[in-house]
């Protein structure tokens, strides 16, 4: 397994905060498992009298005893303030300290006024001194509360705030050991880019193993991980369990999640905005529309991992404890390719500009339109019109692929920025490669290009 992967940018920014000649702050969130933690670690690698406290659901007077511990190792005067979150902030910021309070919703929990006691550090007793002070948390909501949104006691005086995502598929290929184009691919389209799951991973490992071993058996260590999440950060998640079951079945507007879940349409915002603002659902629009004025959402799950558990894991008890790595092989196997099939279509979408560097592309995404669909739009600043057709099947595309392609195209409604007619480009993806006829006709065509999934890989390298 590599050391620390990616993140240059969040890392370089966090150290210019720690040479600052002004008091910053810095909040760092994200959902669990992102390497929040490991990240700001990296950033103080070469920072030796940091304080870093890494806060745990305790009482607040323990919480205060051991950051003092803590604190006390690089500055023991600390030891001299009385036991209160004030003073004792107070005097590492006119030291210049750089202080890491990780898991900070802990400590909000147990003392709701300690946002306000920044607010007004930072606001009044900073001036002339130096400190850094970097907020981390899991749960999205409570940072909000404490520091994001207009009505927390610190909206406003965070110098960097960083959103933590998962890393990329280049960068998440970095934790496997040399994969082909394939198993790179299936293990990305089941384990996405989450840091923690990556690690879980045994290179030896073939991705049946690698699946059971984790996911599938109740001793495995991801067995129960989005169950775990969403019940850390939800207080009543059984309509968020039944709202994310049904968009990793297939039901992707809010007419179908509705009746899928039994919940009242006009009552679905509420869940959808909360699941959407964890980062664990997504909603899409036609590229050729605004998502402000769209009518045609689609959602759909935003972690990979999740999308496969609600898929094959959840509800499935011992199932697969009793069928062992058959389980796999007769139940998931076969649907693999379905399942996969969308995860390849986004790469193929985030590979476009780098598979078409001639074009100035501005927008990116998918459209669709009564029984018309194309898995791969580019709009593009000039008269070229992108567009794009995926197969995730081990059989070589053929003709019919190029040809649906065109039928779909002539329904997309597109015009050029300055009036003029477009021109259009057309591009197949294919898993299996292409027939000869198909390869024969991209000679033929300067309007055609073929890509394999070992392009689609190499244009995500890192």
């Amino acid at each position: 397994m590599p050391g620390f992967v990616n993140r240059t940018r969040e890392l370089s920014q966090l150290q210019d905060l720690y040479t600052s000649e002004t008091a910053e702050l810095a909040v760092v969130y994200g959902r669990r498992r992102l390497g929040k933690t490991a990240l700001v670690s990296e950033s103080l690698a070469d920072v030796s009298d940091a304080v870093v406290y890494q806060a745990r659901q305790k009482t607040r007077a323990l919480q205060i005893e051991q950051f003092l511990d803590r604190a006390a190792e690089s500055f023991p005067g600390v030891r001299q303030l009385r036991q209160e979150w004030e003073p004792v902030l107070r005097y590492l910021g006119e030291r210049d300290a750089i202080v890491v309070l990780d898991e900070f919703p802990y400590l909000v929990a147990e003392d709701d006024s300690l946002p306000s006691v920044l607010q007004a550090l930072f606001d009044r007793a900073f001036d002339g001194v130096a400190p850094t002070f970097v907020l981390v948390g899991s749960s999205i909501s409570m940072m909000e509360e404490a520091a994001l949104l207009g009505s927390s006691p610190l909206y406003g005086r965070s110098s960097l705030e960083l959103d933590v995502r998962q890393l990329p598929f280049g960068a998440a290929t970095a934790f496997l050991d040399d994969p082909t184009p394939t198993e790179a691919v299936s293990l990305w389209g089941v384990f996405g880019g989450v840091p923690y799951y990556l690690e879980e991973l045994e290179p030896e490992r073939s991705l049946a193993e690698n699946v059971h071993e984790t996911a599938l058996v109740t001793h495995g260590t991801l067995h129960d991980e989005p169950d775990y999440v969403l019940r850390m950060e939800l207080r009543e998640p059984t309509r968020y369990f039944s709202i994310l079951e049904a968009v990793a079945g297939g039901n992707t507007d809010r007419n179908e999640i509705a009746g899928a879940t039994g919940i009242e349409y006009n009552s679905l915002s509420t869940y959808l905005d909360r699941l959407a603002r964890l980062r664990l659902l997504a909603r899409e629009v036609p590229v050729t529309e605004q998502p402000e004025r769209s009518r045609r959402g689609r959602y759909r799950l935003r972690d990979n991992f999740f999308r496969f558990w609600f898929r094959f894991v959840y509800g499935s008890g011992e199932r697969y404890d009793a069928l062992g790595l058959e389980g796999f092989e007769t139940l998931i196997r076969p649907e693999l390719p379905d399942f996969l099939a969308p995860t390849f279509e986004r790469l193929c979408r985030r590979a476009l500009r780098t598979l078409y560097p001639e074009e100035t592309i501005t927008d990116v995404g998918r459209w669709w339109y009564d029984d018309h669909e194309i898995d791969v739009v580019g709009l593009t600043a000039s008269d070229t019109l992108v567009v794009g057709e995926c197969k995730f099947q081990s059989s070589p595309a053929g003709f019919d692929a190029f040809e649906s392609l065109r039928g779909h195209t002539s329904e997309l409604r597109w015009t050029p920025a300055d009036g003029s007619d477009r021109s259009v480009e057309y591009a197949l993806f294919s898993r299996g490669g292409f027939t000869g006829s198909v390869e024969q006709l991209a000679t033929e065509r300067d309007d055609l290009r073929l890509f394999g999934l070992a392009d689609i890989v190499a244009a995500h390298a890192e």
